[in-house]
């Protein structure tokens, strides 16, 4: 089982629901679509995710394939074991916030903010 989040260059949406239809559109035509090559903003965000995530699970990451596998254009789609999603998670919305990106959790159907308490 996994845990997932996009993140997708933008405006913050105002609620949640905005931004389920935010994420829909983008889904569609960036995951589902014709692949693009992630845009500069995306491929950082992942260089820096990748390089924290690494740090924080000792290397355990290495396997999972590179994150830009599933980023296209200005969207990036994360996928995370479930058992280590709650840290991966706040450090993927943190680094996100941190670059004034959107993160938005699908299965819940949340924005996800910076700084979870």
């Amino acid at each position: 089982m996994s845990y997932d989040l996009a993140v997708w260059e933008g405006a913050q949406p105002g609620d949640d629901v905005e931004a389920a239809g935010i994420y829909e559109q983008l889904y569609e035509e960036y995951m589902e679509g014709e692949e693009l090559a992630p845009t500069p903003r995306i491929l950082a965000y992942a260089e820096a995710l990748a390089e924290r995530w690494g740090v924080m699970t000792g290397g355990k990451t290495a396997g999972w394939g590179s994150l830009l596998d599933d980023a296209s254009g200005p969207m990036i789609y994360l996928t995370m074991p479930f058992r280590m999603a709650g840290k991966l998670s706040a450090e993927a919305a943190r680094l996100a916030g941190e670059r004034r990106l959107v993160c938005y959790d699908p299965q819940s159907e949340h924005l996800r903010p910076a700084h979870e308490d």
